[in-house]
């Protein structure tokens, strides 16, 4: 009898408190990053709600040169597509802490620690309403003033920021790294080379799958990187294994580097294009490329599309997409300009 109630015990603390039901784990309270830990900085895990009711966790960095009755400026930062935030974002997190701000970087709503079930899927409402739900958590903040906020997105998570700082007034200035535009890419393919026949028959083969896996019950993930290079890959493929699946950003929780996309998720990346009211965003805009990226040309339509003179196409020379997601080899992330654009935008 005492064992079944301890057993009924542990299980009520796995669904109702303690450890996040949909990752099976509690939350990681060790350095796990694939970058090392600063000390000019304090991190904090923190959890928060998005409109969704999803609870999305973060880790909090905050200067340690901050009194602790400073408001100071902050910024929310999520991304690349498929990482979390122990990779890229934690980095962006911990150096712009460095230079004065409190960070946030989250991971988005069915992805690492945060919670959503099924695991490992991707919307552009919800990842857009993720940001919002950081704003939120900062906006309420004792140490954030909440009229200076702003926010920071990575590869597919860049495209994702743009649209919300299109819908959420609250966000004061954006920068968009490295930028894909996930709906773009998931209906059109790279550089639109998708037709609308093309696209209808993934649409029918993405249904047919809907259908397999409520028979099954369970979730077909989406190819991945492969686990061993052939050496015929298309080079940015060859950038994002090198990245994802070497000690050089790989982490068990990431699921590029160790698991799948659930499939369908497409559905809904190909029906509901983001970026459609982006030309009336009235704030200022920092899109980051590199100059030899594949996805550069995201970042140069999504410019395009802005209005207003406190706009900016920034292209770091030499750099390819993966190089602006820890600086690889060529120290590549322009941290000085970064920080330059929210200190003349968050003041």
């Amino acid at each position: 009898m005492i064992k079944s109630i301890l057993l009924w015990s542990f299980v009520a603390l796995l669904i109702f408190g303690g450890c996040n039901i949909a990752s099976a784990k509690c939350l990681c309270k060790q350095w796990d990053k694939v970058f090392p830990k600063s000390d000019k900085v304090l991190v904090q895990k923190v959890t928060f709600k998005n409109r969704f009711g999803l609870e999305l966790v973060g880790d909090l960095y905050i200067p340690k040169s901050a009194n602790k009755n400073d408001k100071l400026p902050a910024i929310a930062i999520s991304g690349p597509f498929g990482a979390v935030k122990e990779q890229s974002s934690g980095l962006y997190a911990q150096t712009l802490a460095e230079r004065g701000f409190i960070t946030l970087a989250f991971d988005p709503s069915y992805t690492g620690e945060s919670s959503g079930f099924p695991r490992h899927v991707a919307s552009p409402d919800i990842n857009t309403e993720d940001f919002s739900a950081a704003v939120d958590y900062l906006s309420t903040n004792k140490n954030v003033n909440p009229e200076k906020i702003g926010i920071l997105g990575i590869c597919g998570f860049g495209g994702f920021a743009i649209n919300a700082a299109a819908i959420d007034t609250r966000i004061k200035a954006t920068t968009a790294v490295t930028m894909y535009d996930m709906t773009r890419v998931s209906a059109k393919g790279y550089n639109d080379s998708v037709d609308e026949d093309a696209r209808y028959e993934m649409k029918q083969n993405l249904n047919k799958q809907r259908t397999e896996d409520f028979r099954n019950g369970n979730y077909k993930g989406a190819d991945g990187l492969p686990e061993k290079l052939t050496g015929n890959e298309p080079q940015f493929v060859k950038d994002y294994w090198g990245y994802y699946k070497t000690k050089r950003g790989f982490h068990s929780r990431s699921i590029n580097s160790n698991g799948k996309w659930n499939m369908t998720s497409s559905l809904s990346l190909i029906n509901q294009p983001i970026l459609q009211y982006s030309n009336e965003i009235r704030t200022p805009v920092l899109i980051v490329h590199g100059e030899n990226a594949h996805s550069r040309y995201f970042g140069e339509d999504a410019f395009k599309k802005l209005k207003g003179d406190n706009k900016e196409l920034f292209i770091v020379k030499g750099a390819n997409h993966v190089d602006l997601y820890d600086g690889g080899d060529k120290n590549a992330i322009p941290f000085d300009k970064i920080e330059t654009f929210y200190r003349e935008n968050l003041k």
